[in-house]
């Protein structure tokens, strides 16, 4: 009986998590935007009528950094995502429990990755 104790965070625990998750997801919500608003801006700064030599390596950074912006982008909402199932586990009470071994996560891996499903234990187990 003493175990199921334990079998999850206690409601004031979960709230510390919840603010923390609620901190992070703000802040990740602001970055998911920069990150748009960069990969959805043309790039055109108004230099069409400069040397045209360096014309083909703009382009070709351009590109790139496009592509930089939204695997940024797309990587960044997975996180914001992660981060809302996060919230709905705290709603569910089944927030810290690892979703292979059944354990509480340790609570300093939850404080550096919130939106973690998965003990230590159980993440060493995929490797």
């Amino acid at each position: 009986m003493a175990q199921d104790v334990k079998a999850r965070y206690s409601d004031a625990d979960l709230e510390k998590f919840r603010k923390i998750i609620t901190d992070k997801m703000e802040k990740a919500q602001k970055d998911l935007e920069l990150l748009k608003s960069a990969y959805k801006n043309d790039g055109n700064n108004g230099t069409d009528d400069t040397s045209p030599t360096f014309k083909a390596f703009e382009e070709g950074s351009e590109t790139m950094s496009k592509e930089a912006n939204t695997q940024l982008a797309i990587r960044q909402e997975k996180f914001v995502r992660d981060l809302k199932n996060a919230l709905l586990r705290i709603e569910n009470k089944t927030y810290g429990v690892c979703r292979v071994t059944g354990k509480l996560i340790n609570p300093e891996r939850l404080k550096l990755v919130p939106h973690a499903t998965l003990s230590i234990e159980a993440k060493n187990m995929q490797s």
